[in-house]
């Protein structure tokens, strides 16, 4: 356990304050430069009284049962300071601060290739998933992605079969397998060398808003993902939209014209994702595992010295989703609220409140959105 690891943890437990403008402060300031501020610094960075009082006050009812959780077989953690931290995830924009892990920590800086896909399928996208994810493993390539039904699970369980690696990432703690059918699975992935990571804490529960990020991880790490199936909403097309913003490869797989499930992937490739059709497809495609610079995004927070401390300006920003951030005010608001009033889909919404909330022009709590 890295002695940054707490200082972070506690960091975490700050109002307002996400992994993006944490990173940007700590390009400027040291950990251990932060724990020496006294509340007057913290004033003159910007932070409220309340950031000031949770920072002095952190709820350690969270962080002392999160750095016990280590002490478990094959359990860890893995901080940004972290050697074993995925270069290709630190690459991303609001890339997790911490990462809990169970299994080999290797296997998150091993080559990968995400496979996504609905989670109600059909025997075509059942019978690809299993193809790919197979011959992915035997080309010494790890398999990642969600252990959600479906797909997820396929290309998962196709992997665990021919006892090749695969890493699956959850929306919700590690020791709450979701689903909970996905137990064995997820047990056999940690025997043969595989990993399942989360960026929440172990206790945590699934909720709607976690699985996005959750999505960003699963593209983060990949040099590339493939999508089997997906209906034109599907929450996979999520994953792909990510990999296109971190600048990773986007492969889809064709399906039947008049079959709903494949509308997706037939979307992703009239908007330039490569059509699948072999393994080579996807191999002659992949970039050497380097550094990838991602799509740069509209945003930045400006980080300038003051006498002994260091001042946060918030610099204008241009919300990505206008129109929706619009109906958000300074009154906490509810998803359904916001479905109503825009008038989209859940996945959809999530996705774009993601944004905003990435942009850190609004705040979640408590299930709840409002203004910063």
């Amino acid at each position: 356990m890295s002695s940054s690891l707490p200082v972070l943890l506690r960091l975490l437990q700050v109002p307002r304050l996400g992994p993006l403008a944490i990173q940007r402060l700590l390009d400027k300031v040291s950990l251990a430069t932060l724990t020496e501020y006294d509340a007057t610094a913290f004033h003159q960075m910007g932070w409220t009284a309340w950031q000031i009082q949770r920072w002095f006050s952190p709820e350690y009812r969270y962080i002392d049962p999160a750095l016990a959780w280590t002490n478990g077989k094959e359990q860890h953690i893995v901080d940004w300071f972290d050697p074993h931290y995925p270069p290709l995830l630190k690459q991303t924009v609001g890339a997790p601060l911490v990462l809990f892990v169970k299994g080999e920590v290797a296997s998150l800086s091993a080559k990968q290739v995400a496979i996504v896909g609905s989670r109600h399928c059909s025997h075509y996208g059942e019978y690809w998933a299993n193809y790919f994810a197979t011959q992915l493993a035997y080309a010494d390539i790890v398999v990642t992605s969600g252990l959600a039904l479906g797909i997820d699970s396929f290309a998962h369980q196709a992997v665990v079969d021919i006892k090749g690696r695969t890493v699956a990432v959850l929306g919700s703690g590690l020791d709450v397998i979701y689903p909970k059918k996905h137990r064995a699975l997820a047990e056999n992935i940690i025997a043969q060398r595989g990993a399942l990571v989360s960026e929440f804490l172990p206790s945590q529960p699934p909720v709607a808003e976690n699985f996005p990020r959750r999505n960003r991880i699963i593209s983060g790490l990949s040099l590339g993902t493939l999508v089997i199936e997906a209906s034109e909403h599907s929450g996979s097309l999520i994953t792909a939209r990510y990999a296109l913003e971190q600048n990773r490869e986007v492969f889809a797989l064709p399906g039947q014209i008049q079959q709903g499930f494949s509308q997706g992937c037939h979307k992703l490739i009239k908007q330039g994702a490569i059509l699948v059709e072999q393994i080579n497809d996807i191999l002659e495609h992949l970039p050497l595992y380097q550094q990838i610079t991602p799509i740069e995004v509209d945003h930045e927070l400006a980080l300038s010295p003051t006498s002994n401390t260091t001042t946060l300006k918030m610099v204008t920003t241009v919300p990505d989703y206008p129109d929706l951030y619009a109906h958000i005010g300074y009154s906490p608001v509810s998803i359904d609220v916001l479905a109503q009033q825009v008038n989209l889909p859940i996945n959809t919404l999530l996705v774009q409140l993601l944004a905003l909330e990435l942009q850190e022009l609004i705040v979640v709590e408590h299930g709840l959105y409002k203004r910063r």
